[in-house]
């Protein structure tokens, strides 16, 4: 196995425990619509920065990054609206 082919193995891996973690989490709001131990500025500067992780993931050409943040990025911006309107 060369290393990029690892690589790309440990990108998908990794990708796939973070992104499920947050799903769990994302459910979970979705399902109590309780927002209230969620910080707004906090919050506001992960979905920020999972929209950065998503650009640079399309600029490397990067796929288990791209693939992640487009699934993280959605539930956030959700998650956030959320925080908007049931504050």
């Amino acid at each position: 196995m060369t290393a990029s082919a690892l690589a790309e193995i440990i990108g998908y891996l990794s990708a796939t425990l973070t992104t499920a973690s947050f799903v769990l989490q994302a459910w979970h709001t979705f399902q109590t619509r309780d927002v209230s131990g969620i910080s707004l500025g906090m919050y506001s500067a992960f979905t920020a920065g999972v929209g950065g992780w998503l650009l640079y993931g399309f600029l490397m050409s990067a796929w288990p990054i791209v693939i992640a943040n487009t699934v993280t990025l959605s539930l956030a911006v959700t998650i956030l609206g959320m925080k908007l309107r049931y504050r």
